[in-house]
């Protein structure tokens, strides 16, 4: 759904959910600078990670995802629920933090050391971690992890945890964990895709193509590992 396509009462709340947010991006920036210090200093975890990225999000990009939420409820004929007093933890990823690992057994002590680290800084999840996904054998993979999947129609895969601010304002930050080979499906797709799907029908194609070779790429790169561990 395109802005012009609102009526201005539903664009002037817009505005001002964004303007609500560039005024506190700094504290928006605190919080992810408080998720990356507990995550980069602890050597339990970061023994099993490859790099991490993170980010606080564009204002442009909040108001485009909050013009399609507004559509997505007025399709379906429901009150549009994101305030001033809720956007701050409502849209999850305004703190985004991204961990990248080599292979995909590795997700398993990542995961245990996240939910401690979460303990130590008070940082509750906000909802269940979640493990988005298209492949059947990927899926199995995560709930025997004991992870939640999700359907990705898109063909993205990974595993997100949402965890809230240990501070007097209620706010989230988003946590995405996927290996290499998914990050840079990830990072086309971003590219092409996103904030709107390409208009080149090919390129749409090749992307759901480029989905598949990655998830061979990732099971070859497992397949690597377990042979070298073996071997040890």
């Amino acid at each position: 759904m395109t802005a012009n396509r609102l009526t201005k009462k539903e664009r002037d709340l817009i505005k001002r959910l964004v303007a609500h947010y560039e005024e506190n991006r700094g504290f928006i920036q605190v919080i992810l600078d408080q998720v990356s210090a507990a995550i980069l200093r602890s050597p339990d975890l970061m023994v099993h990670v490859h790099s991490t990225k993170s980010r606080v999000k564009d204002p442009e990009h909040l108001e485009d995802k909050l013009i399609r939420k507004m559509g997505d409820a007025k399709a379906k004929q429901r009150r549009f629920t994101i305030t001033k007093n809720n956007l701050l933890y409502r849209i999850n990823d305004l703190a985004g933090f991204r961990i990248l690992h080599l292979h995909s057994e590795q997700i398993i002590p990542i995961d245990r050391e996240l939910r401690k680290l979460f303990e130590v800084y008070s940082l509750p999840l906000y909802e269940a971690p979640k493990a988005r996904t298209w492949d059947d054998e990927n899926r199995a993979f995560f709930q025997q992890c004991g992870i939640n999947t999700v359907k990705s129609p898109t063909m993205y895969t990974s595993v997100h945890y949402v965890v809230e601010s240990h501070s007097a304002t209620r706010a989230t930050c988003e946590i995405q964990v996927r290996t290499l080979a998914e990050e840079l499906w990830g990072e086309v797709d971003h590219t092409l895709n996103y904030p709107h799907e390409c208009s080149v029908l090919a390129c749409r194609e090749q992307i759901k193509v480029l989905a598949r070779v990655t998830s061979s790429c990732s099971r070859l790169v497992d397949s690597i590992f377990r042979t070298y561990e073996s071997g040890r």
